[in-house]
């Protein structure tokens, strides 16, 4: 079984007293040639459109010689236009699937993700060469984030990230 360490974000901002959480929007495709990002979307509620978009937390592969938290900054500001600073490390997902391209290996894959502040940058403010990956990036109310997330582990994030604020009110 193939291994993939990945690592992701969790950028919190706070702004008219409301905490906000950048998510990307996948792009569309075709769903039978659409490489799957991650596993477990929620499920489509019957008359809930196939169109709606899918949005997820800034994420990807850690590359050679990378530790995991930088791969999290790295894809933040590739992702999203955005800088962050590290706030905490929230949990590791762990699951497996299978490519649905190239080889159809089974994947075992866990995903680091860390808790940021927001520092600079305008959201969306990718290259063109993202477009492929990222459709938009976007703010979204924190509160809001696990009914809005498409991934259970993502979910979860959202609701871890909203355990730690309410344990650090000073944040």
């Amino acid at each position: 079984m193939v291994r993939e360490i990945s690592a992701g974000g969790v950028v919190l901002r706070k702004r008219g007293g409301i905490w906000w959480i950048a998510v990307i929007e996948l792009p569309a495709a075709p769903i039978a040639s659409a490489p799957e990002s991650a596993p477990e979307p929620a499920k489509t509620k019957p008359g809930r459109s196939k169109s709606k978009p899918v949005l997820a937390l800034p994420k990807g592969l850690v590359d050679p010689g990378e530790k995991p938290l930088e791969a999290a900054l790295r894809e933040v500001r590739e992702e999203t236009g955005i800088t962050a600073c590290f706030v905490t490390k929230l949990a590791d997902i762990k699951y497996v699937y299978v490519r649905t391209w190239g080889d159809g290996a089974r994947v075992f894959k866990i995903v680091s993700f860390f808790m940021l502040r927001y520092e600079s940058g305008r959201i969306n403010d990718i290259s063109a060469e993202m477009r492929i990956e990222v459709a938009r990036a976007r703010w979204v109310p924190l509160e809001d984030a696990a009914s809005l997330l498409a991934y259970r582990g993502e979910k979860q994030m959202a609701r871890k990230a909203c355990e730690f604020l309410a344990a650090h009110p000073d944040f």
